[in-house]
C-alpha cells in the first residue's frame, strides 16, 4: 500500500508541473512558441521524468516477477524468443537503401529492419496458431 501512496503523490507532483508549464506556454502566445519553441522545454523535462519513472517500475516488477516465478521457465521463454530473433535475422538480407531525406539505409539496418518484420510475422502466425489450436481443442474436447 506504501507504493500505492508514493506513486499517487508522483503522480500529483508531476500534474502540477505539467500545469505550471502549460499556464507558462498559453502565457507566452502561440506566436512565440511557434517562433522560438520557448517554454516546450518543460514538458520534455517532465516527459523524461514520466518516462525514467515508468521505466524503473516496469525493471523492477519484473525482476520481482522472474524472482517470485520459476527462473527455468522464465529462461527458456527468453531461449525462445532469442531463437525466433536469430530465425528472423537469418531469414533477412541487408540491401543499400536509399530513404526520402537523401541519405542511405546501411546494410546493417536494412538487415534489422528486415529481422524485426520477420520476426513480427512469425510471432503473429504463432499467436493466431495458438488460437486456432486452443479454439479447435476446445470445440472437440466438449
Amino acid at each position: 500500500m506504501a507504493l500505492h501512496k508514493i506513486l499517487k503523490i508522483v503522480a500529483i507532483i508531476l500534474s502540477l508541473a505539467g500545469i505550471v508549464f502549460l499556464g507558462m506556454i498559453l502565457s507566452k502566445g502561440d506566436d512565440v512558441v511557434k517562433a522560438t519553441g520557448e517554454g516546450v522545454d518543460g514538458y520534455l523535462y517532465i516527459a523524461y521524468i514520466t518516462l525514467a519513472i515508468v521505466l524503473l517500475f516496469v525493471i523492477i516488477f519484473v525482476l520481482k516477477g522472474i524472482f517470485a516465478g520459476n527462473i527455468k521457465r522464465t529462461l527458456l521463454s527468453i531461449l525462445g524468443f532469442l531463437v525466433v530473433v536469430a530465425i528472423g535475422y537469418a531469414l533477412a538480407s541487408g540491401v543499400e537503401t536509399p530513404m526520402q531525406d537523401g541519405k542511405m539505409l546501411s546494410e546493417s539496418g536494412s538487415r534489422w529492419v528486415g529481422t524485426g518484420l520477420y520476426v513480427f510475422y512469425i510471432l503473429a502466425i504463432l499467436a493466431i496458431g495458438s488460437m486456432v489450436f486452443s479454439g479447435i481443442k476446445k470445440m472437440t474436447t466438449r
